[in-house]
């Protein structure tokens, strides 16, 4: 009896840690997306209730599209492709970082009521992390100056910070959080990955040969996408500034 209930106060405490720093995080995030808008001066619709539903929009579809996964060869089964920053991205061009970071976050809850989870919401919390290290800097970058090759700039900045810090915060955080979460060694899970790739056997040829790219291809194909869309799309919703 001692034993479950040392059990569960452990449980109970690595959960609230948990959602402490997923609290930190998202507030860290929302404070950059806030102080970097200012200075740009960002323009927003006339109607702050047209604001709220093009975000509304672009998060909709974007938590839809986070349900249709692509499993990747080159990595574990809990890797999985999906293009649901590419409606984020369009709304960050449109409407500024912080309406973009807003999507991203609304996307998450939009799948979570859809599909539920299935990473212990580790995953989810890490493709919003992951997300907004691609479309902050593409926003702000763009907002400096709006042409099509800062929108170009943007991209590969965000993207070359995605994979840089999206690999980095699996390896020093999110992998050993999943590992705990689901109550399995790390082990296990470096496991998973060899047995796609041989070349896998720690946490650094997991995240060298598996997430490195998982991410740098997600950055390529979202920005390869949204680079011929986000002008079409903002003029065909007429938003009124």
């Amino acid at each position: 009896m001692v034993e479950r209930m040392q059990a569960l106060w452990e449980t109970a405490k690595e959960n609230v840690g948990f959602i402490l720093v997923c609290l930190v995080i998202f507030a860290a995030i929302f404070l950059i997306a806030w102080l970097s808008e200012r200075p740009l001066q960002i323009k927003r619709p006339k109607s702050r209730a047209a604001y709220i539903a093009y975000i509304a929009m672009f998060s909709a579809i974007s938590g839809v599209l986070m349900i249709f996964e692509i499993p990747l060869f080159f990595a574990p089964e809990f890797y999985k492709l999906d293009l649901s920053e590419l409606p984020v991205l369009i709304c960050t061009f449109t409407l500024g970082p912080v309406a973009g970071v807003v999507s991203e976050l609304v996307k998450i809850l939009v799948k979570l009521m859809i599909k539920g989870t299935t990473t212990a919401f580790v995953g989810d919390f890490a493709n919003f992390v992951v997300g907004c290290a691609l479309i902050l800097p593409a926003s702000i970058i763009y907002h400096v100056k709006k042409t099509g090759k800062s929108a170009v700039c943007g991209m590969a900045a965000g993207g070359a910070i995605m994979t840089i810090f999206g690999s980095a915060f699996n390896a020093v955080y999110l992998l050993p959080k999943f590992a705990s979460m689901y109550g399995m060694p790390l082990e296990a899970i470096i496991e998973m990955g060899s047995a796609v790739n041989s070349n896998i056997n720690s946490v650094s040829t997991l995240v060298l040969f598996a997430v490195v790219p998982f991410n740098l291809l997600k950055a390529v194909i979202v920005s390869v996408i949204t680079f011929p869309l986000y002008r079409r799309i903002g003029k065909a919703l007429k938003i009124q500034y």
